[in-house]
């Protein structure tokens, strides 16, 4: 297992905060009103220990940091699954204000100790076939050398669309780089998070792929664009990342987030990088990987469909997902 290139240190993070409120049919499946991040679709293992185990095949588990809702940790099922990870990796939100600040808030705890490292962001919602984990994190694994060797990259993973899908991001690349092209990156032209059906319709026509919200980069790299693209949600966080370690850091993140407004990160940093920014935004297209985003019935279906999994989900006969798989 590499960590390490050179010197610089692989961190991750992984996005467990959501609620989980689009699909409420889920709740029938357990006693506690979970999100759905906390429930085993599949086997024995949430969706969340799924992606953290994910992240172990290539990352060590303390540099791992996971970001929670405040409110989850109520719940005992939540305390169980995050009771193997260790002390100072587990950052709870006081409230949800989507995913920018979702993103920081693990960030500043990776920048203040490993302020050269590169980090890769992991959505814990999203589905990814079991036999495919490993060709994944190779992926991932690919997308690291990418940053380390040119650190103004932000490198998406991508996968090619097989149907009009208005829900996810949209990712167009302009041709290659010659200083990546070994590894099969590609430069982004256009990013566009959640199209109208139509838009969504002519960027598959021109050859668009989906965005799997999976992002590797310098943590530097990403520090500077938000401060440049978002600078007031850049110098609320500051006050957090001054805390870490201290008794104070409650109290900042509780001021930060009162201060800020809901920002989506998609919308406000990668759909507005352009060539006129340091920074570039680059996609690797992952292939014979089955991956989905479980944002909505539809998509936990469509998944369940082309897998052959049988889910318990299938025994709530009077949902719409079992009219979906029977359909």
């Amino acid at each position: 297992m590499t960590t390490t290139s050179g010197s610089s240190i692989r961190c991750g993070i992984v996005l467990a905060s959501g609620e989980g409120r689009r699909l409420p049919f889920v709740h029938r499946l357990q006693r506690e009103t979970l999100p759905k991040q906390y429930i085993n679709f599949i086997g024995a293992r949430s969706m969340l220990e799924h992606t953290l185990d994910r992240a172990e095949k290539l990352i060590p588990k303390h540099l791992i940091f996971t970001v929670v809702g405040r409110n989850h940790l109520d719940h005992r099922e939540v305390q169980r699954q995050l009771s193997s990870r260790l002390k100072g990796t587990v950052s709870a939100q006081p409230e949800n204000k989507d995913t920018l600040p979702e993103i920081l808030l693990p960030l500043m705890h990776i920048y203040r100790r490993y302020p050269e490292s590169s980090v890769v962001i992991f959505p814990s919602e999203h589905f990814i076939a079991e036999e495919d984990e490993d060709l994944f994190m190779l992926y991932v694994a690919r997308a690291f050398r990418a940053v380390e060797s040119e650190p103004s990259q932000l490198v998406l993973l991508g996968v090619e669309p097989d149907r009009i899908e208005p829900e996810y991001g949209y990712i167009l690349a302009d041709g290659k780089d010659s200083r990546l092209e070994p590894l099969g990156i590609h430069r982004v032209n256009m990013f566009i998070e959640k199209p109208a059906l139509g838009v969504a319709r002519e960027l598959i026509l021109h050859g668009a792929l989906w965005s799997t919200m999976v992002l590797i980069c310098r943590t530097k790299t990403l520090l500077e664009a938000v401060q440049v693209l978002t600078p007031k949600i850049y110098k609320s966080f500051q006050g957090i990342l001054e805390a870490i370690g201290t008794v104070h850091l409650k109290d900042r993140v509780d001021a930060a987030y009162e201060d800020i407004d809901s920002t989506n990160f998609s919308k406000s940093i990668l759909q507005r990088l352009s060539p006129q920014l340091p920074w570039r935004l680059a996609v690797l297209t992952m292939r014979e990987v089955l991956w989905s985003d479980w944002g909505s019935a539809h998509h936990v279906a469509v998944s369940f469909k082309k897998t052959g999994y049988l889910p318990r989900l299938r025994r709530i006969s009077e949902t719409p997902l079992f009219g979906m798989w029977n359909a």
